[in-house]
């Protein structure tokens, strides 16, 4: 599997910026894709995530703000984010979780995104 992804940039606090995702294969056939973000000394951290049946889940610190969507017919995933902060500066990973006979995580190149105060 590999994973694209793109639209990170700089950005004022209180802007938009969407992030797309694109995979190589069918993304129906993923367990889930998803995103992940990491701030410079921090952890990676689960931004949002879509299961293979539609369901989302999102970090507390986004929930409202940003959201993820997919095309299943393009083999997208996007995450729309509005109302950023300051402390929403991360490079931003696209992930996919796969299970063809074993559990594996899939990621993409990250995309840095950077909200100025």
């Amino acid at each position: 599997v590999q994973l694209q992804a793109s639209g990170g940039g700089l950005v004022q606090a209180g802007g938009s910026l969407r992030l797309s995702c694109a995979a190589s294969g069918n993304i129906f056939t993923y367990n889930s894709m998803g995103w992940y973000r990491q701030a410079p000394g921090k952890q990676r951290e689960l931004v949002a995530l879509i299961s293979r049946n539609g369901i989302t889940n999102y970090a507390d610190s986004v929930k409202g703000r940003f959201t993820i969507s997919r095309d299943i017919a393009k083999n997208t995933v996007s995450l729309s984010m509005n109302s950023l902060k300051p402390e929403d500066t991360a490079v931003y990973y696209c992930h996919a979780e796969t299970n063809w006979g074993s559990r594996y995580d899939n990621w993409g190149q990250g995309t840095l995104v950077t909200v100025s105060s």
